[in-house]
């Protein structure tokens, strides 16, 4: 890849398919994989099919499928013909998948076969072809329908330009008026190269891909980056429980994945945290700090070799990490880094890899990206990120009224994020804007840093804190299973006695929250939250349910 070639799909699979058209490229777990030449020709064969389909530059063509190597096969072919293609989450309901069907005016979705139920009975009024996913097949066909075939070629040629639309992301369904950003090949490619200089990805590296394609930060960095790299991406058949993830993480022994926080959270809480606090001497020794140092190191270990012992960059994005547990994977040498960004954004502003770690923070902006602090405060220095570069989205599909509300006429881009940068340039997200609480004495309160000290708190899955008639109240989903299964031996008192341990655990943990926070954010309330919070692709609370 050189520095003239083209910010675009198809001039970097080309240029990738030049030099290792033999190495692996796409693969289920366990499963023979594609090679780059073998994919090039299966997106050939796709654009014939879609030619025939009468599919043209600029048609929209929506993805409704869970990870697979065909996903990205009809990603390729959608946008090297010059069309746009609108991935769609899995979890979307029917009435969601409506909307924006009609919304994009998508042509034509490919869908996978578990995600079919969810098309029966729509009718959106641009969609004319419904393709299974699996084998390019139409579903319910006419006596006509093309069929696909994997030695067509494509009938014309395409000029795919830097500004071209590639893709319409929607970051949710039917809250408010539908938001697609959209994407050009430009914003994407750029992004993928910065990924690259943050961390240097090889035609040897191995990709485990464990979070859906459909969301920009898996898309730009676990399917373009790998293929401008000319790397390998693997993909589970089955979501990745523990059951599904342990040998598939020893088999494929990753070098790289890209996960979220809640991933290595639960982890470390429902593995690594117990070992240390177990039994009465454990739990003293692990107070000291080096001591705790040493322990975290040992765990580390084990942890690589869990992950399969040759993972070199554990990219976590999407929220903001735990204190804790990233003290830990520093002290356990655990190879994590950090990524900051979002969908507008194609979707990375800033990050650092495993060899530049700081605590808490997303590192500097990538190349050719600029950060600034908009009206900061003159006492902390923070206020909201605003963000211009190549990668910044075209705007909002059909939608300048709010295009022009998040996007300056001098091309600057309102993050919505609370900010502050240290005197080496690295950038600490405080939190949302939308979810700062001001408290009535003047102090700002970031609910994010409360919740932080509240996951760490025994059998505590998760945590929201809200304002509420002048008042700090936190939700609190409780692992009640964990609780009933740690006192199962009284038997038929255990429904009661859970019942009995949440009440507690409550109680105790508002006086744990008050000893560790100021006093300003102080909590005058824990509420059991009994059932798990509704969470966003990458596993966000949607704290405006809740709020």
């Amino acid at each position: 890849m050189t520095e003239s070639t083209p910010l675009t799909f198809p001039a970097f699979f080309a240029s990738t398919r030049t030099r290792f058209g033999d190495r692996d490229a796409l693969a289920i777990v366990g499963e023979k994989p594609f090679t780059y030449s073998e994919t090039g020709h299966r997106i050939e064969a796709l654009i014939s099919f879609l030619e025939q389909l009468g599919i043209r530059p600029g048609d929209k063509i929506a993805i409704l499928s869970t990870n697979q190597p065909h996903w990205g096969i009809a990603y390729y072919a959608i946008t090297f013909m010059g069309a746009v293609t609108v991935p769609l989450l899995p979890e979307f309901l029917p009435g969601e998948i409506e909307i924006l069907l009609e919304h994009s005016e998508s042509k034509a979705i490919f869908v996978s076969e578990n995600l079919l139920p969810k098309l029966q009975g729509l009718k959106p009024r641009a969609l004319w072809a419904v393709v299974q996913i699996e084998d390019f097949s139409i579903v319910n066909p006419e006596p006509l329908s093309p069929v696909f075939k994997q030695e067509a070629q494509p009938s014309l040629q395409y000029a795919v330009q830097e500004d071209d639309l590639a893709a319409i992301i929607y970051t949710s369904g039917t809250t408010g008026k539908p938001k697609g950003v959209m994407l050009s090949h430009k914003n994407i490619c750029f992004t993928a190269v910065n990924g690259f200089k943050i961390q240097h990805i090889t035609e040897t590296d191995r990709f485990l891909s464990v979070l859906p394609l459909s969301h920009t930060y898996e898309n730009t960095l676990g399917l373009i980056l790998p293929m401008y790299s000319g790397a390998c991406v693997y993909y589970l058949r089955k979501p990745p429980t523990p059951s599904v993830l342990l040998p598939a993480l020893l088999e494929v022994r990753p070098t790289t994945m890209l996960t979220v926080p809640m991933i290595i959270e639960k982890i470390y809480r429902s593995k690594i945290l117990p070992a240390f606090t177990g039994n009465m001497p454990m739990r003293l020794l692990f107070k000291f700090p080096p001591v705790r140092k040493v322990l975290h190191h040992l765990a580390g270990k084990k942890l690589m070799a869990t992950f399969g012992g040759e993972l070199r960059f554990f990219g976590v994005g999407g929220a903001k990490l735990n204190k804790t547990v990233e003290q830990f994977m520093i002290d356990a040498g655990f190879p994590y880094a950090v990524g900051y960004g979002l969908t507008e954004c194609a979707p990375l502003l800033a990050g650092f890899n495993p060899q530049n770690a700081r605590l808490q923070s997303t590192g500097p902006a990538c190349e050719g990206v600029e950060l600034k602090i908009h009206h900061s405060d003159k006492r902390t220095g923070e206020g909201e990120v605003w963000a211009r570069g190549a990668n910044i989205m075209k705007g909002y599909y059909k939608e300048p009224q709010l295009t022009s509300e998040i996007m300056t006429p001098e091309g600057w881009l309102k993050t919505g994020d609370l900010g502050v940068f240290d005197d080496e340039g690295n950038l600490y997200i405080k939190g949302r804007a939308k979810s700062m609480i001001v408290r009535s004495n003047g102090e700002n309160v970031y609910p994010e840093d409360i919740e932080s000290v509240i996951n760490n708190f025994r059998h505590v899955v998760e945590s929201l804190v809200v304002e509420k008639k002048g008042k700090l109240i936190a939700l609190v989903h409780f692992n009640q299973g964990e609780i009933a299964l740690r006192y199962q031996y009284l038997k038929n008192e255990v429904a009661n006695y859970v019942e009995q341990k949440i009440e507690e655990l409550r109680q105790e943990l508002q006086n744990y929250i008050n000893a560790r926070v100021n006093k300003y954010q102080q909590v005058q309330m824990v509420i059991a939250q009994p059932d798990p919070f509704q969470k966003t692709a990458t596993q966000k609370i949607k704290r405006f349910l809740y709020t």
